[in-house]
C-alpha cells in the first residue's frame, strides 16, 4: 500500500532504524521519532496513517502518547511495543485506545502483519462513516478536521452530490463554504464540466446581473461587445453562487425565472437561451428572517433551500482546532521557507480560547503571520499577535484618558497579565493533571525547565501536596 505513513517511536536508536527498514521494504513512507515529545510535535503538523510506539522511554512514556494521539488525530491506530509484557500494560494500552499489543523480540512478519490489520480495520471504519461515492473520494482531500459537526457534513455532501438537486450552504464566513460546492461539484456526474463561483458582495447590482445573464452588444452604456453570461459559462456544470442574501429583490425574481425555467435573457437580448446547470448558493445570515423583513421572495427561498447544509462555526468543531493548526504550520513552512517544529502548548491554549469570528479563514490568517514573523522553530503566544478582550480595552483607554506613553505601557502590561491568568492557570492544571500531580514530569511534559515552571506554579498559588497521594 503505497502512500502510508508509519510514524514509529522509540527511545533506542537501533529498534528505529530496524522498524524503519522493514516499514520502507514492505513500500510505507516511514518517519521517526526518539521520544515522546518529539512524536507530538510530529502529530502537530503532520498527519500519519499509523503510529508505532514503544512503552516504556524516559519523558512521557507509550501509553501518554497514545492518550494524545486520540486528541491530535483521532481514528489512527496506535501499536504498543513492548519489552515488558504483563497482562496489566497490555490492559491499560487497550483500555487507552490502542489497536494492539506486540511483545519484544518479534519478526519482521509479524508486525507487517500487524500494521496491515490495522491499516485494513481503519479503512473500513473510513468506508463506514464516508460510505464512497464513486471509485474515490475525490473532492474531499481539500477538507481538514474529523469532528462530529464535520462527519454530518461529509454525509451530507454524499447524499446530494449525486443528484442534481439545488442546495444552500449555510455557514457563518470563513467556515469554508465554497470547499463545499467544490466537494458537492466534485463528487457529482458533472465533475468533468465547469465550476463557476461568483461572490454576490462583490459586484454592484447593474454589474451582477450582467455577469450572471450576459449582455448584447449596445445594450447599455460601455456594452462595446456581446458578454456571455456566467450561468451560460457554467453550462453542464455547476454555478456557486456566494453570499446569496446580498443580491436585489429584482434580481432574485430573475433568478427564480430561471429556476423556473432554465433559461435565461441577457440583458438587451430577446431570445430565451437554454441552460444546463447545477445550482448552488451559499449565506452567513439566515434567509427565513430576511424573507420575515421583507428583504427575500419567499418562493426564491424555497427553490434555494431544498437540500441545506449547515457548516458549522469552528469554535463547534471539537478536535479540530489541532489538526488545522498542523495542517497550516505546514503548509505556511513549506511556502515561506522556514523550519517550524510546531506550537508551544501555551501558544495552543490560547487558540483554544479564542472566540474564532472569523472561523477558519481567521485561524489561517493566524498561523501564516505566526509564521512570518517567529524567530523560533517553535510558535510563542507572542507571534500569533491575537488581539485579546485586553487590547480591545486597551483601545477604549488610549481614546479616552489622555496619558504618557509610559503610564499607558503599565497599564497596557497589567491588564493583559489579568486576561492571560486564566489561560495559563488551566494549562498547568492541565499539565499536572497529566503527569499525576508529579512538577518534574509536568515540566518536561510540556517543555519547560522546572524551576520556571515551578515558578509559574507560584504566581498562580497552585499546591501539589493535596495530591500528593494520587
Amino acid at each position: 500500500m503505497t502512500g502510508v505513513k508509519v510514524l514509529i517511536v522509540d527511545d533506542e536508536a537501533v529498534i528505529r532504524r530496524g522498524l524503519c527498514r522493514v516499514m520502507e521494504g514492505r513500500g510505507y513512507q516511514a518517519e521517526v521519532a526518539e521520544s515522546g515529545f518529539g512524536a507530538i510535535e510530529m502529530l502537530q503538523k503532520t498527519p500519519f496513517n499509523i503510529v508505532i510506539t514503544d512503552l516504556k522511554m524516559p519523558g512521557m512514556d507509550g501509553i501518554e502518547v497514545l492518550k494524545a494521539i486520540k486528541i491530535l488525530q483521532p481514528g489512527v491506530p496506535v501499536i504498543i511495543v513492548t519489552g515488558y509484557s504483563t497482562v496489566n500494560t497490555a490492559v491499560d494500552a487497550m483500555k487507552n485506545g490502542a489497536f494492539d499489543y506486540i511483545s519484544k523480540p518479534f519478526t519482521p512478519e509479524q508486525i507487517i502483519e500487524m500494521v496491515e490489520k490495522a491499516l485494513e480495520q481503519r479503512t473500513v471504519q473510513m468506508q463506514m462513516a464516508h460510505p464512497a461515492v464513486g471509485p474515490s473520494r475525490n473532492g474531499f482531500e481539500i477538507f481538514v478536521g474529523e469532528s462530529e459537526a464535520m462527519q454530518r457534513v461529509y454525509a451530507r455532501i454524499r447524499q446530494v452530490a449525486p443528484t442534481d438537486s439545488t442546495v444552500l450552504i449555510n455557514g457563518q464566513s470563513g467556515t469554508g463554504k465554497e470547499l463545499v460546492a467544490k466537494a458537492i461539484h466534485k463528487n457529482s456526474m458533472r465533475s468533468n464540466k465547469p465550476f463557476v463561483a461568483v461572490d454576490c458582495t462583490s459586484l454592484v447590482e447593474n454589474l451582477l446581473e450582467s455577469e450572471l445573464f450576459g449582455h448584447v452588444k449596445g445594450s447599455f452604456t460601455g456594452a462595446v461587445q456581446t458578454k456571455m453570461g456566467l450561468f451560460k459559462v457554467a453550462d453542464g456544470g455547476t454555478l456557486f453562487l456566494d453570499e446569496i442574501s446580498n443580491i436585489s429583490l429584482a434580481t432574485q425574481g430573475k433568478l427564480l425565472r430561471v429556476l423556473q425555467e432554465f433559461k435565461i435573457t441577457p440583458i438587451g437580448g430577446t431570445k430565451p437561451v437554454p441552460i444546463d446547470i447545477r445550482l448552488i448558493t451559499a449565506t452567513n445570515r439566515d434567509l427565513n428572517d430576511l424573507v420575515s423583513e421583507g428583504l427575500f421572495r419567499q418562493d426564491l427561498f424555497f427553490r434555494l433551500n431544498i437540500i441545506p447544509v449547515n457548516l458549522p462555526p469552528l469554535i463547534e468543531r471539537e478536535g479540530d482546532l489541532p489538526l488545522f493548526v498542523g495542517h497550516f504550520l505546514k503548509k505556511f513552512s513549506e511556502e515561506i521557507g522556514k523550519e517550524i517544529h510546531g506550537i508551544s502548548p501555551t501558544a495552543m491554549s490560547i487558540l483554544a480560547q479564542h472566540p474564532f469570528t472569523g472561523n477558519v479563514r481567521e485561524l489561517e490568517n493566524i498561523i501564516e503571520r505566526a509564521v512570518v514573523l517567529t524567530r523560533s522553530k517553535l510558535i510563542q503566544p507572542e507571534d500569533l499577535e491575537i488581539q485579546s478582550s485586553a487590547d480591545a480595552a486597551l483601545e477604549v483607554i488610549a481614546e479616552s484618558v489622555p496619558q504618557s506613553a509610559e503610564s499607558l505601557k503599565e497599564v497596557k502590561r497589567e491588564i493583559r497579565e489579568k486576561a492571560v491568568e486564566p489561560v495559563e492557570r488551566a494549562f498547568l492544571i492541565q499539565a499536572l493533571e497529566r503527569n499525576n500531580w508529579i512538577i518534574a514530569r509536568a515540566a518536561r511534559g510540556v517543555g519547560m525547565l522546572r524551576p520556571n515552571f515551578q515558578a509559574m506554579l507560584k504566581k498562580h498559588g497552585i499546591s501539589v501536596r493535596d495530591h500528593a497521594d494520587l
